[in-house]
């Protein structure tokens, strides 16, 4: 059955939505995904693509954001979350996880991996969370050479590469956009500046650069959480919303635990969980059943 085990939109098709939406005049917003069955959500709300953040995967790893993951790793994460969407899925990359060779290899690891577009950042390998201080960035040729590098590797020219910059908060911003314009003639079909500070900022960049812009509207960060609408008024052209998921499930999974532990109960929670309905519902269970009753012979009757 079409898009039960696997997306019904292939990866060419996805990459080709990732390019007409960057195009649009409308903002193309992706919320991350901390695993798979978040990503379903996403899509059936009505999103136009999921982000999976390299800060979520190390998060998600109990492991602090500075490098320490793998592309084997990262792409594994996306891999699971690009196989059950029809939306196309944009991923973290980091500095490409080493050299420019290892830029490139990451590129192709990461389009067979069926995502649609990754973004390669500027900081001194190994990386450190966009937000926090003490962040280094590597000379601008460097840069250019690791952006270079995965253009050429790029089988498909539909697979979107974003330079993202950590130059604005250690260099200024007049820096980074000198910075964002290098990276487009270096290749880069989109860029992604990191840790601007309020809507002049954004507006000053958009003035600035002339190929699409993706704005990062993490939360406790040093950005202004600007909508979406505010966004495109600008005329960004994609949003991503990285860690949202996470922090409102460990917030949610936190507050029910100590709750847990205080009451000796979860009967208090119920109205604060998702209904097993629901969760079978976006499972497709029924769907399942019908595919091969022989092999799925379960029942959703059936208390697990």
């Amino acid at each position: 059955m079409s898009g039960l085990l696997a997306p019904a939109t292939s990866a060419t098709d996805k990459r080709a939505t990732f390019r007409a939406g960057l195009a649009s005049d409308s903002i193309q917003r992706f919320p991350g995904a901390f695993n798979p069955l978040v990503a379903k959500l996403i899509q059936e709300i009505g999103f136009e693509g999921v982000y999976v953040s390299g800060a979520v995967v190390s998060a998600d790893l109990a492991l602090p954001d500075i490098g320490l993951t793998t592309l084997t790793e990262v792409s594994e994460r996306g891999q699971q979350v690009a196989r059950v969407t029809d939306l196309p899925v944009l991923i973290d990359a980091d500095t490409g996880f080493g050299e420019p060779m290892s830029a490139a290899r990451t590129v192709t690891i990461l389009e067979d991996a069926g995502i649609a577009g990754c973004h390669l950042e500027d900081q001194v390998n190994p990386k450190r969370c966009g937000h926090l201080d003490g962040k280094a960035v590597v000379p601008t040729e460097e840069m250019v050479r690791r952006l270079r590098a995965a253009v050429t590797a790029r089988r498909d020219p539909n697979f979107v590469i974003c330079a993202r910059t950590d130059a604005a908060g250690i260099e200024g911003i007049d820096a980074a956009i000198e910075r964002a314009k290098a990276y487009a003639d270096a290749g880069a079909d989109l860029i992604f500046t990191e840790a601007l500070s309020g809507e002049d900022d954004f507006a000053k960049f958009r003035a600035a650069v002339s190929i699409p812009l993706l704005a990062n509207m993490t939360e406790f960060g040093k950005s202004e959480l600007l909508s979406a609408k505010t966004l495109e008024s600008i005329g960004y052209n994609a949003v991503i919303y990285p860690v949202s998921t996470l922090r409102l499930a460990m917030w949610a999974a936190e507050s029910g635990l100590r709750e847990i532990f205080a009451e000796g109960t979860q009967a208090g929670l119920l109205d604060r969980m998702q209904h097993r309905s629901r969760l079978y519902e976006l499972l497709d269970y029924e769907r399942y059943n019908e595919f091969d009753s022989d092999i799925f012979n379960f029942s959703l009757s059936g208390d697990q």
